[in-house]
């Protein structure tokens, strides 16, 4: 069994009380406390909170990308691949409140925009569905568009519907808000269908 490195002890430090309690939880003595570490060896690893918080919203990030792309990978046909994307999605975002709110719903100083920085390339979760898109768009099993825009209108969607359930908006249990989720994005996808 490999021993972790500080480093990493740090990040699951503060991942945890950042799941747990949000980014205000993440203070340096807090993570110093929990790694057993003094708050000014953490700055050895982190130069300052906001690195250190980076740092976990761009892991969450690229833990999410890659789950995306395991579940991509499993269906051959477009359209179910795209509804594989959005189930992980949905599981994210009400496991991990704290987390997923810091990656997608408040301002942040280095969060993506968009057209520019997705259209570059930068956003690994966006990436996914936008390679699905586009390979559906070849393949002639959705309308010729702008993925971006068609890959941004998906996600709007399935953000949108979240962000309602969370903040109550939903007179429904977790297992019918899910049953709804899931037809919502069927609806749209049948309208981008070919």
């Amino acid at each position: 069994m490999t021993r972790l490195t500080t480093a990493e002890k740090i990040l699951r430090a503060a991942h945890k009380l950042f799941d747990n309690d949000g980014a205000d939880a993440v203070t340096m003595r807090r993570v110093a406390d929990a790694v057993g570490i003094t708050p000014m060896a953490i700055y050895r690893h982190f130069p300052t909170r906001d690195a250190l918080l980076k740092r976990l919203s761009d892991d969450s990030f690229n833990a999410v990308a890659h789950e995306w792309e395991t579940r991509r990978t499993r269906h051959r046909d477009v359209l179910h691949r795209l509804m594989a994307l959005a189930e992980p999605y949905l599981d994210y975002a009400l496991a991990h409140p704290h987390l997923f709110d810091h990656a997608f719903s408040v301002p942040r100083d280095d969060a993506r925009r968009f057209p520019e920085d997705f259209r570059a390339g930068h956003s690994p979760t966006f990436n996914v569905v936008v390679h699905a898109v586009v390979e559906g768009m070849d393949q002639g099993v959705l309308k010729q568009d702008d993925p971006y825009d068609v890959a941004m209108a998906i996600w709007a969607q399935q953000h949108g519907l979240i962000a309602l359930y969370r903040a109550g908006r939903f007179s429904c249990d977790e297992a019918q808000f899910r049953a709804f989720y899931l037809q919502s994005l069927r609806r749209l996808f049948d309208g981008i269908k070919a």
